[in-house]
């Protein structure tokens, strides 16, 4: 079995550049390098085709830790919930009130960046609060 290096999370989308903003400064993400041969993004986009200009981004964690994202636009628009998610890590380790104000907090953060807060899931037997978001198109996140 081959060791798995690295983890990149695709997203389509409409407008890649407007999904991937937002998606840096939630995450505190950044571009990655330029490609060789190119001094900016905007560069390389005007070297493609027309019809492939601005059809695609990316962001990656500045340390190296997490997942790389990649947007990729998509002719057809989303039309029924996500079958996969982000989870955005902010109430870890913490329990009951303290982790709803941390939730409510990243949320009130996010909404102005273009999210939508959508629903709490509040606490119970087994699993703790989590706050049910959307990106700048609709991809469903939870802030966990």
């Amino acid at each position: 079995m081959a060791d798995v290096k690295q983890v990149q999370v695709t997203f389509d989308c409409a407008d890649p550049r407007a999904v991937s903003a937002f998606w840096k400064a939630a995450l505190g993400y950044v571009d990655p390098p330029v490609p060789p041969g190119f001094v900016s993004w905007e560069a390389f986009d005007a070297s493609l085709p027309e019809d492939r200009r601005g059809s695609m981004s990316a962001c990656q964690d500045p340390d190296g830790i997490g997942p790389r994202l990649f947007f990729q636009r998509v002719p057809e628009p989303k039309s029924v919930k996500n079958r996969m998610h982000l989870d955005v890590r902010v109430g870890t380790g913490l329990r009951g009130d303290e982790r709803v104000a941390a939730l409510e907090a990243e949320a009130a953060r996010l909404v102005p960046l273009g999210a939508r807060r959508l629903h709490l899931l509040p606490a119970d037997d087994e699993d703790e609060a989590c706050l049910v978001m959307q990106d700048v198109e609709g991809n469903e996140f939870c802030l966990d």
